[in-house]
């Protein structure tokens, strides 16, 4: 069994509703899952949608790497996610991308671990920093807590918290 990160998303209809779906059924390969608190942000670099609800989840599986993102393609799927009927980073019901696979580094046609925009994007690390403040990015070897403090303000909120990262337009 190796310990997972998979960062989840949703801009499209109930969103944590959506959320709470992915994770039940990531349960279904997954153990001893761990969840992050849920996370508010406006969309990047596809300005024109809706605001998007964030989160982490944490666990283990057998699966291997390959396998893992053919398991978590068909979450994605059975919610309705038709990635060739949507431009790239527009809004989507569900969002699920593989973060860490253990300490592994991976870079292939398919799949790239750790996901390569997980150091500059806040609605990533503050979940994953909620869940685990001492994670090490196995490239670098720095803490991800040091990305996250090296960021400016991304606009990202907590759920259902009166906590704020910068002003939310």
């Amino acid at each position: 069994m190796e310990t997972i990160w998979l960062g989840i998303g949703s801009n499209m209809g109930n969103k944590a509703a959506s959320l709470r779906n992915a994770v039940s059924m990531l349960a279904e390969f997954m153990r001893d899952l761990r969840v992050s608190g849920l996370w508010l942000s406006k969309a990047r670099y596809v300005l024109d949608q809706p605001d998007f609800l964030n989160g982490v989840v944490s666990g283990s599986t057998d699966l291997s790497p390959h396998e893992l993102l053919i398991a978590v393609n068909r979450v994605e799927a059975a919610m309705g996610r038709d990635r060739s009927s949507v431009a790239p980073k527009g809004p989507r019901t569900i969002d699920i991308d593989i973060l860490l696979y253990g300490d592994r580094i991976i870079s292939d046609k398919e799949l790239i671990i750790p996901h390569p925009g997980m150091r500059e994007r806040k609605f990533v690390l503050l979940p994953l920093f909620q869940l685990a403040p001492g994670l090490v990015d196995p490239v670098s070897g720095r803490a991800f807590r040091e990305f996250l403090a090296e960021l400016p303000p991304q606009g990202i909120y907590p759920e259902s918290s009166s906590l704020y990262d910068a002003a939310y337009p």
